[in-house]
């Protein structure tokens, strides 16, 4: 039984993670499809198929070493979905090309939202798909959560930088710009580094409970 259990987990874990994760990318797709741009239509990546966003390290090798560490949450990402932003600001201006930025954090807020209201409906397990379904809202909204704030960070090459870029430009900050462009080449860097510092990451991963606080039940909470 106890056995079942953790394989009950563990595929809710991984079901949660990819709805997150393929989600996110393909409102970015989505959302630029609206904007005129028909470039992840075209390459098939507004589907649903998983094979389609699978990235081996982000959707594969990092979940499982967190997972297996035993880390207190679960992250990764997709392939990224193909954007013409070029053709989105054309259409829509730099307005357009943030809200593509920000689409996949969207989607993570309002899908975790969605699932901290249902909650509540799923705490008296009477069957082993209870169980199921329960640990999948649960994980759902601590993953959803994670991503929205990691997302959020202003480091290349994750969507607040891209936000801020295409904010620095509609400004007219076009110095700052310039100078931030400078440290996409070492985005990954700075970023595995932070994610590796257990103080700093600690800090920027802060606005999770308080996000877990603001959407979760009272009666969850307690």
């Amino acid at each position: 039984m106890i056995e079942n259990i953790e394989i009950l987990k563990i595929t809710a874990s991984v079901l949660a993670l990819a709805v997150a994760i393929i989600g996110h990318e393909i409102m970015h797709g989505w959302i630029a499809y609206t904007y005129g741009d028909n470039t992840a239509k075209i390459q098939g990546r507004l589907s649903i198929n998983p094979i389609n966003h699978i990235d081996p390290v982000g959707t594969i090798l990092i979940p499982a070493v967190l997972y297996f560490t035993h880390a207190p949450f679960l992250f990764g990402w997709a392939k990224p979905v193909p954007v013409d932003i070029a053709t989105v600001i054309r259409n829509k201006g730099y307005g357009g090309a943030i809200a593509v930025a920000l689409a996949g954090i969207t989607y993570n807020l309002l899908l975790a939202t969605f699932f901290a209201t249902i909650l509540p409906l799923f705490t008296n397990l009477q069957n082993i798909f209870d169980i199921f379904i329960l640990y999948f809202l649960a994980q759902s909204i601590m993953i959803n959560v994670v991503l929205a704030v990691f997302n959020l960070w202003p480091i290349p090459p994750l969507d607040g930088s891209q936000a801020l870029l295409y904010l620095s430009q509609m400004l007219g900050w076009h110095k700052f710009g310039e100078i931030y462009s400078k440290i996409y080449p070492f985005g990954m860097i700075i970023l595995f580094a932070i994610l590796f510092t257990p103080g700093v990451s600690n800090i920027l991963f802060a606005p999770v409970g308080w996000i877990l606080n603001l959407i979760l039940p009272s009666q969850i909470l307690q």
